[in-house]
């Protein structure tokens, strides 16, 4: 589990699980999000929201986006500071991650 500031004076917080990375990873929802200014606001986030909606419009009843929405995206903390966390934290995790199919003999992850 991970956790992000969602604000800038610090005094929220959210919690970031790899459940979370990995939906957002299968989903692609970083995807084009941010456009080559770089610059994430709330704009950027109301897209996402709007992107996730239509994908869970298609895909009803799919516990993983809605975990993901009622966590993170559609929190009452997050805002476009959070996501700007949120997606250094993913960026971040992406190369270190380990594929919950994948496990060794023992049963670990590797």
């Amino acid at each position: 589990m991970y956790e992000i500031q969602t604000n800038e004076k610090g005094s929220k917080h959210m919690f970031i699980t790899d459940a979370h990375l990995y939906t957002i990873e299968k989903y692609a929802l970083f995807h084009n999000l941010i456009d080559s200014s770089g610059i994430i606001n709330e704009m950027v986030l109301d897209k996402l929201k709007m992107n996730v909606r239509s994908i869970m419009e298609g895909e009803k009843d799919n516990e993983e986006l809605i975990n993901l929405c009622k966590d993170v995206l559609f929190h009452e903390n997050m805002k476009a500071y959070g996501l700007n966390q949120l997606v250094k934290l993913f960026n971040n995790w992406l190369p270190n991650r380990h594929d919950p199919d994948e496990t060794d003999e023992e049963g670990l992850n590797k």
